[in-house]
């Protein structure tokens, strides 16, 4: 990509979509397009196909999303299936229509089965059943690889996708309930250390094992997939399997990161493991070795990433 091309990030906002534009800024990117959902709406057909046609992107990024832990993918799953469906199809068909150079669709990890061999290699996708708490996400999203790969073959684009494991970071949701583990976790630990509670409650047994990846790493690597020149992208990929997953290769127990989050935090309490509530999967590690061998790595381990996460937390939540 040149300095200059004209670059559209849907989801600038989010916590992935920011992290990109941040690194794209950093980079002396200086066409970026941005337009919230007060301008557009990303499950309006007609809004999507009015703004391509008047913006002609360059490229594309696909980071929105509509997202949520546990709690959330339990009660809103019709939200979760038809808004990612409606975000993804808009967008991937305009990018088509307008002859978008290259798109970078942003999935996630769960699109793999419930029971698969961990770590979780791409080829695991489609070879058993989902997990029953985010099945409709996961659907969409896998929806979402499926529209690249089909235009790909039909039509000779250059659309790429990256599933990234559990992210977290700067301009994350810290809702208590409707947020992902870590940073509704940091924020329990934050208003029971500020209102001098003997105890946090930590859904689950703790003994549920995950795999976490700072966000300004995440949007490292989308940057480096995005462009990889298409001979190596495709010598690395296959045609209707050519999703990249994106992480640390590394695990946690939900219980070591707890305690990790509590010390960042400073809460001097005790924890409380909720096992009326549900665990998730047993383990969700993915395999990196393919982004591994194009030459991509994560830096930022988890005790940082945590610290840094928490600093910008006191500053802006």
């Amino acid at each position: 990509m040149n300095l200059t091309d004209k670059i559209y990030i849907a989801g600038h906002s989010g916590l992935v979509g920011s992290a990109i534009v941040r690194q794209l800024k950093s980079r002396g990117f200086l066409n970026l397009l941005m337009q919230s959902h007060n301008n557009m709406d990303l499950t309006n057909q007609s809004q999507v196909k009015d703004f391509f046609r008047k913006e002609k992107p360059d490229y594309v990024i696909l980071a929105a999303a509509k997202v949520g832990g546990i709690h959330a993918n339990n009660t809103y799953p019709a939200d979760f299936i038809y808004e990612n469906t409606m975000i993804e199809t808009n967008i991937i068909y305009s990018a088509f229509e307008n002859k978008v150079k290259r798109l970078l669709f942003l999935g996630s990890t769960c699109i793999y089965p419930k029971s698969v061999e961990q770590p979780m290699k791409e080829e695991a996708l489609l070879t058993n059943t989902l997990e029953p708490t985010n099945e409709p996400y996961a659907l969409a999203k896998i929806l979402g690889i499926k529209l690249c790969e089909s235009f790909n073959r039909q039509y000779g684009t250059d659309f790429r996708s990256v599933m990234p494991t559990n992210l977290y970071g700067i301009n994350d949701n810290f809702h208590p309930e409707n947020s992902h583990v870590i940073p509704g976790l940091m924020r329990r630990f934050h208003d029971a250390k500020i209102n001098d509670e003997k105890e946090v409650k930590v859904w689950g047994s703790g003994n549920a094992m995950r795999e976490f990846l700072y966000v300004d790493d995440m949007a490292e690597a989308s940057l480096f997939v995005m462009e990889l020149d298409k001979e190596t992208y495709l010598q690395n990929t296959k045609p209707m399997l050519s999703h990249i997953n994106i992480g640390s290769g590394k695990d946690t127990t939900i219980k070591e990161l707890a305690e990790i989050i509590k010390d960042v935090v400073g809460f001097k309490g005790n924890l409380f493991f909720d096992t009326s509530r549900p665990d998730g999967p047993p383990r969700k590690l993915i395999d990196v070795s393919r982004v591994s061998n194009m030459g991509w790595n994560y830096s930022t381990s988890l005790k940082q990433g945590l610290e840094k996460t928490y600093a910008w937390f006191l500053k802006n939540v």
